[in-house]
Formats: structure tokens, sequence, C-alpha cells
């Protein structure tokens, strides 16, 4: 019952774990010399405290990422040196996956003078403004996304959380204790003018977009309809998940990027968790997917085609996974 054979039993060949820009991966590194353990563990750059302005202990994290990265953050220029200085180095470490964590994918543009001095506001300990916090977050992804792109990397987002809403709680445990919710506020028209002022200068990075509100599939389905190019399945609709992850909410993800998309593209289900425990996940998530399409199938509703379904079957299990994120 060690964490390895638990690993090893659920037959897992990778495993992304997640990973702040100012992290050492030191870790990752040991995991890669130890030839005792075969399953491949890389990194994935998840920056959300470089993005976070409005946070109180922004300047702290940005002296941190300054010492990390061996550069002087002064203004937001410096920070993207810094921030493509560390992603060189995850780069070398095998990393070629990005998570970000978003209130909603915003696109509230702005100047590099606005940028810088609402950069030089929050580091010097002043609150910035909601809109404040929209342009710099515009500017911070929109970054992002270009780097992703020239480096090769995928581009997660995951959004339509509201967290640590219990404040007595928050107190009592700390962020990530079980108090968050669903919050209904997403603005799609904001996600579809990101993607179009990337999509103007021909840099949109493969990207897989996740609500945690199930009202957003339909507007998910049809803004990546938008945007494909070069690829099959550039652009993603993310697995159903966190309070979506089960029959019902795998099953309605399916369902709506079936009607509005093309699910054989689809690259399957994602673990977003921190227990070894959660391989389980992925064995349920493919009985759910195999009911869905037997019952198409079964009512008429896609043809009884053995070769063609055992395509789909394996590539939204794994074949797709592979191909997209070229582990």
């Amino acid at each position: 019952m060690s964490v390895r054979n638990l690993i090893r039993q659920s037959n897992v060949t990778l495993i992304c774990t997640t990973d702040d820009p100012a992290d050492t991966l030191e870790w990752h590194q040991k995991i890669a010399d130890d030839s005792s353990f075969e399953v491949k563990v890389l990194p994935a750059w998840r920056p959300d405290k470089a993005m976070n302005v409005e946070k109180p202990d922004f300047a702290a994290y940005i002296a941190k990422l300054s010492a990390a990265s061996g550069m002087e953050i002064k203004d937001f220029a410096s920070l993207k040196a810094a921030l493509k200085n560390r992603m060189e180095f995850f780069t070398s470490q095998g990393c070629c996956v990005s998570d970000h964590a978003l209130e909603y994918v915003m696109y509230v543009p702005a100047d590099d003078a606005e940028l810088d001095a609402i950069f030089a506001k929050s580091v010097s300990g002043k609150a910035v403004t909601k809109e404040e916090e929209l342009k710099y977050k515009t500017a911070f992804m929109i970054f992002a996304a270009k780097e992703y792109n020239r480096m090769g990397w995928i581009m997660q987002l995951h959004y339509g959380c509201k967290r640590d809403n219990n404040a007595f709680m928050f107190e009592q445990l700390g962020p990530d204790t079980g108090f968050d919710c669903i919050n209904n506020y997403a603005p799609s028209a904001q996600m579809a003018d990101y993607l179009n002022a990337l999509s103007a200068t021909d840099e949109i990075p493969k990207t897989i977009i996740y609500s945690l509100n199930p009202n957003d599939n339909a507007s998910i389905g049809t803004i990546l309809g938008c945007f494909q190019s070069q690829y099959p399945g550039k652009i993603q609709q993310g697995s159903a998940w966190w309070f979506n992850d089960h029959k019902t909410g795998m099953t309605d993800q399916m369902t709506s990027l079936a009607n509005l998309g093309c699910l054989g593209n689809f690259i399957g289900m994602l673990t977003d968790s921190r227990s070894f425990l959660s391989y389980t996940r992925h064995e349920y998530f493919r009985r759910i997917l195999c009911e869905l399409v037997g019952g198409w199938v079964d009512n008429g509703e896609y043809p009884d085609d053995q070769k063609a379904l055992k395509e789909i079957i394996e590539g939204i299990s794994y074949n797709n996974a592979m191909n997209y994120f070229g582990f």
C-alpha cells in the first residue's frame, strides 16, 4: 500500500504536479534520477501568485520570484523577463503544461504605462481597484499565452470558483479547506475577446478550458469552434471538474461537447487531486464514457461501427491526451 505501488497498480504512466515559478524543482530532479521508479513525474507551471496583483502578499512574492530568477523585478517588463527565465528552467525539467486559476477569463486591455502603475501600486502595499486587477491580469494572460505558444506548451484555464466563502473557518483552517462554491459570473464575450486578441497574431497555444459551472458548457463549446486551427481539437473543453466530477457532470459535459463540437478529439479525464487514491476516477470516467456512447449506438444515434468506436473510446481514454500533450 505504498504510494509508489498504488501508482503502479493503477497503471499510471505519467504524473504532472503543479509548481510555482519560484520553485527549485529539486524533488523533480531527484525523482528523475531515481531508476527504481519507472513512472515519469513532470512539473506543470502554475503562476497564480505572479498574476494575483490584488493579493496583500503580492510584493513579498515578487521579491521571492526576483531571488529565484536572479533578476531585479521593478516593473511589468522585468516581471515578464523573470518569468521567461523561469519558464526556460521549467522546460529544462520537462515541463510543457501550464495551469491558471481564474475567477473568469477576462479581457480588459491596458497600455504599458497603466500596467507599470498598477504593478508599482501593488508592490508598494496599496490596494488596487477591480478594474486595475482585471487590466493587469489580462496583460499577464496575453503575455503568458504568447510564451506558451512560442515554447509549444499547453495552456489550461480553470475558472468559475468563488473561494474561501466562510471567513470564520478560513481564519481557523486557512485556504483550500472545503469552503468554496461555484461562481455563476463568467462573461463569455470576454473569453472570446481574449482568444481573439491572441488569434490576431496567430499566437493561441493549445488551450484547455474548464469551468466549474456546468451552465458554461454550451458557451465554451461554441467559443471553441471559433478558434480551432492547425491541429485537431487544438482548443479543448476540459473534463467535468471538481463539483462536476460525478456521473451527471461527466455525462452532461461530454454530451454538450458532442452536440456542439467533436467528441472524438476530446482528451478525456483530468484527475485534479492531491490524493493518490484518486486514480480510480479514470476508471469511473471510462465506464461512464462507454455507457454514454454505447447508449447512443443502441438508440441508433451513432453507427454500430466497431472499428470507429474502438478508435473513439481508446482515443478519449488515453491516446488523444498522449498525442495532444506530446508525452
